[in-house]
């Protein structure tokens, strides 16, 4: 009889949203997660929770609870603290969500660490730690951690203050020591460090393996992938390395193998990740609040400005055509305020509406409107566009359907020259910046990119580098796999 394999959870994991360190795609993780059999997966990037939501969607998808977590970086002194020293001494803490509460105090640290605290790295403080720590499970992290360099530094008495520092922040059953098993030398030495600390403090044990690429294979392309963040060639003898193959996705029954000796190690991996629960919610809207400064309500305020505006536009097209059918633009005018006011989207528009009048009032130049939007005669009367849509043929389902019913989206194009001052305008009006962020995007490194830069990485010439990235197919986001049967001398 075949013995299933012991039950266990991998708490400590980047992806490659822990950008150009970390080097597992969520698909291929969670893939791998339901071939193991595993009932649940974290992930813990850098510094960063830019995969979350990503991570939260596939997970649901596929099956496998997701645990959302981050891997934080501590300054040596406070966030604020930004000299040569403080970029040095940085420590690691290893943050789990463990409810909605403690979502949302992971989602401030991570934001409060790249806007107030970003020095190299982004980073938080004990004080910062400390105000946010509810609804957080903790753990000692890697070798980086504070403890662990504690104790390979021989600072006994230090470690037990950290760890009493971290055991009284989170509370009991809430902060754990990360033993691991990853053929460095000194690991072996701390975990048993971190094993008689357990003992005396007694705080319990998880075993972990920090998981930066998903095969042991994979090692000597996640090496490519820190020479490309550092800029070095794997001739660098100095260059950052890890020193090890065995920061993979390993099976529970490798997790077992190695670490099962430690008590409650491989067990407590699976309670943690039951406790940890968290649910994102998709389906309710959470719009900026429109103040109309007056008696009317939202909606009246919204029907005003649109028949105002509607008034001056009917001037401007009977210029242009004065054998226009008045009625066909009141009937599709009517039917698109009801609509828009049905699906409870007034205060966006009067807020879109807004900030466009004002880049216009202020000399930012504006475009006239471009996408579904402009199919739009609400949008048209209220000048967030300047496209007559009857006339062209625009329509108004495309923008907005009442029986698909998703987001307005609108996109305005702003002059470079000015559109910071419609952003300052925007934050001031409508809450600061608590209320109005704006948006990051990813780059990613495509198929004659990744030639290249891969290339630089092995240190072959360039010439050679250049020839082998202009066999590529010239086809729009065609990947490696595709472009090598397409291109047989590739």
């Amino acid at each position: 009889m075949t013995q299933s394999p012991p039950s266990f959870v991998h708490l400590h994991l980047h992806t490659q949203f822990s950008l150009l360190d970390g080097a597992i795609r969520i698909e291929a993780l969670l893939d791998r997660a339901k071939q193991y059999n595993m009932e649940a997966v974290a992930v813990t990037d850098h510094g960063t929770m830019f995969g979350a939501v990503e991570f939260y969607e596939k997970a649901v998808k596929a099956g496998i609870k997701p645990i959302i977590g981050c891997e934080c970086y501590i300054a040596p002194r406070r966030l604020t603290d930004k000299t040569p020293q403080d970029s040095k001494g940085m420590r690691h803490i290893l943050l789990l969500a463990e409810n909605q509460e403690g979502y949302q105090n992971l989602c401030r640290l991570a934001s409060l660490a790249q806007l107030k605290g970003f020095y190299y790295k982004p980073r938080i403080d004990k004080e910062v730690l400390q105000a946010h720590s509810k609804g957080l499970i903790a753990a000692s992290a890697c070798l980086h951690g504070e403890i662990p360099m504690l104790l390979r530094d021989g600072k006994i008495g230090q470690a037990d203050d950290a760890a009493r520092f971290y055991l009284e922040t989170f509370g009991e059953n809430n902060f754990f020591l990360e033993v691991q098993h990853n053929n460095i030398p000194a690991q072996e030495e701390v975990n048993q460090g971190l094993l008689d600390l357990g003992q005396r403090l007694s705080i319990p044990l998880i075993a972990t393996n920090d998981c930066h690429y998903l095969d042991k294979a994979d090692v000597r392309a996640h090496d490519a992938l820190l020479c490309i963040q550092t800029g070095k060639t794997i001739h660098d003898a100095n260059r950052f390395k890890f020193g090890t193959d065995q920061l993979y996705f390993k099976s529970p029954a490798e997790m077992e193998e190695t670490l099962g000796h430690y008590p409650g190690a491989i067990a407590n991996t699976v309670d943690i990740a039951r406790r940890c629960h968290i649910e994102f919610d998709f389906n309710t809207y959470h719009f900026p609040k429109f103040d109309a400064s007056s008696e009317q309500s939202v909606d009246e305020t919204f029907e005003q400005t649109v028949r105002e505006g509607f008034v001056e536009r009917l001037e401007q097209i009977r210029t242009r055509n004065p054998d226009i059918d008045e009625a066909v633009y009141r009937e599709r005018l009517d039917y698109e305020i009801k609509i828009i006011r049905d699906m409870g989207f007034p205060g966006y528009f009067l807020i879109v509406a807004d900030f466009i009048q004002y880049g216009k009032k202020n000399g930012v130049p504006v475009g006239p409107g471009r996408g579904s939007a402009a199919g739009s005669m609400v949008a048209y009367s209220m000048g967030i566009t300047d496209l007559d849509p009857i006339e062209h043929g625009l329509i108004f389902e495309r923008f907005l359907n009442p029986s698909r019913i998703s987001m307005p989206d609108i996109d305005v194009d702003f002059c470079i020259n000015g559109r910071e001052k419609v952003f300052k305008y925007v934050v001031e009006r409508y809450g600061g910046g608590d209320y109005v962020a704006q948006i990051i995007t990813f780059g990613k490194l495509k198929t004659r990119a990744v030639i290249r830069d891969v290339g630089r990485a092995l240190d072959i010439p360039l010439k050679e580098v250049d020839a082998i990235a202009k066999m590529v197919p010239d086809v729009l986001n065609i990947k490696l796999d595709d472009a090598l049967k397409q291109e047989p001398k590739l």
